[in-house]
């Protein structure tokens, strides 16, 4: 039986030439004018599943864009993962920083240089090959199905509706993803957990005219000074965030889970200089690690309100705004922590002002167990070709349709993620590393055998 490095041997070259079509196309979801390219995403991904051994490969149309789906069923008795990734990319925009052709993938230095590489084509691509592996050397023992989307950097509007039309279709025991990074190339690590997002837009008025600040300060509230105010209420000198009720249903990380996360390499002095601070700050009794992964936050991310131009204009201003959004932690449900800021806000303004408060959008957050079967597949899948245990690792931030997923299909998701933080995904230069992009086909396949055995 040839071994995956014989078949990696024999193939790389068509493995990254039919990469590189894929890549080649611009589909990009949120400019109107690249709809005909998500068409043509879509259907390379058919042919691309079919060449690999689908039984069946289609491509459907959403109230977006469309997916590709394709799927081999040996036995409707074994057990079946659904593996998904998304086919749409981001702009590339400012273009002028690229150092090569965004659509035109190069190879160089050892990684590959295009918009695509990492995110999410190549990351998808390699579950393409690794799946034509087991089926060309009779190894595949379960049921594969693939959903390829076009919407994933927008949101994935369209695909809750998709998996509610066709959960049938859909039905799996697990699904795979790679979607995310790992900790460096020589540290392996899997993605046990999401935050979720809410995020508002609040208003305050005071006077109803922009004011003169000799004239009427002191003696009018100021709008931005009481939103200040208000804003710096939200967290105590403890850093937690004062809303009641706010830390009710948050899901509390295991002893064990914590220690195996306390593995990861983490420099703080590094970490310090590389972002210009003199020191960190957050919740206490709780690492930098695990203050951006399992606790939730509450971050200002705009603000504005009076005179803002060039020189001195003394005004005191009618109105102040401000954007402000919490992640949010497993249990955490965004449209309740909605209504509970809302409610605070609302009941700590002063009588000076009047408040109002718009929630924009939000989104569940999700986590895997590390003792799910599936995880522990994973986990050694990635031991073998690395070399060590895999260390759990719950992300800062949201994939929202991870959480729909499971709402939804009622299925948990595993995200064995390659790329690495340097792979500037979403950024000009976007790359990949060809030894990341080959030990993943390498990985994937461990992950089936094992996945197989447990699940018997």
């Amino acid at each position: 039986m040839m071994t995956i490095e014989q078949y990696l041997e024999e193939n790389k070259e068509r493995f990254l030439n039919e990469l590189f079509e894929l890549i080649r196309i611009p589909s990009i979801s949120s400019e109107a004018e690249h709809k005909p390219d998500m068409y043509r995403c879509a259907e390379k991904w058919r042919e691309l599943l079919l060449a690999a051994g689908a039984d069946r490969a289609e491509v459907y149309e959403t109230a977006g864009n469309p997916v590709a789906y394709g799927e081999k069923i040996i036995d409707p008795a074994l057990p079946t993962v659904l593996v998904y990734g998304h086919m749409d990319v981001m702009p590339v925009d400012p273009v002028e920083l690229w150092n090569t052709t965004p659509f035109e993938p190069v190879i160089r230095d050892g990684k590959i240089w295009a918009r695509g590489a990492d995110d999410d084509k190549g990351q998808s691509f390699m579950h393409a090959k690794a799946f034509e592996y087991l089926v060309a050397t009779g190894q595949l023992k379960c049921n594969v199905k693939f959903m390829i989307e076009g919407e994933e950097e927008i949101g994935s509007p369209s695909l809750p509706e998709f998996c509610r039309q066709y959960k049938d279709m859909l039905k799996s025991d697990i699904i795979l993803v790679s979607d995310t990074s790992m900790i460096a190339p020589d540290t392996p690590s899997i993605t046990s957990g999401l935050r979720g997002l809410a995020y508002w837009e609040v208003q305050v008025t005071g006077p109803n005219a922009d004011l003169h600040s000799g004239i009427f300060g002191g003696a009018v509230a100021n709008p931005i000074n009481v939103l200040c105010k208000m804003i710096g209420d939200m967290i105590d000198d403890h850093g937690h965030i004062t809303i009641p009720g706010f830390y009710d249903n948050v899901l509390e990380v295991s002893a064990e889970e914590r220690a195996k996360m306390a593995k990861a390499p983490f420099d703080l002095e590094k970490y310090q200089q590389s972002l210009g601070i003199r020191t960190v700050h957050g919740e206490e009794g709780f690492t930098t690690g695990e203050r951006t992964g399992i606790r939730p936050t509450f971050d200002v991310c705009g603000i504005w309100g009076g005179y803002t131009g060039e020189g001195a204009k003394t005004v005191l201003p009618s109105v102040a705004h401000a954007k402000i959004s919490c992640r949010l932690v497993p249990n955490q449900k965004h449209e309740q922590i909605a209504q509970l800021f809302k409610e605070y806000f609302e009941s700590i303004a002063p009588e000076c002002v009047t408040v109002k408060v718009e929630y924009l959008h939000g989104g569940p957050s999700y986590v895997c167990p590390i003792d799910l079967p599936a995880y522990q597949a994973a986990e050694r899948a990635y031991e073998e070709v690395y070399g060590k245990q895999p260390i759990p690792v719950r992300s800062g931030g949201s994939i929202p349709v991870i959480a729909s997923f499971e709402e939804i299909l009622g299925v948990k998701s595993i995200l064995m993620g390659f790329g690495l933080g340097s792979d500037a995904i979403h950024s000009p230069n976007e790359n990949y590393p060809l030894e990341q992009f080959f030990n993943g086909i390498r990985t994937i396949p461990r992950f089936y055998k094992h996945f197989c055995e447990i699940a018997r």
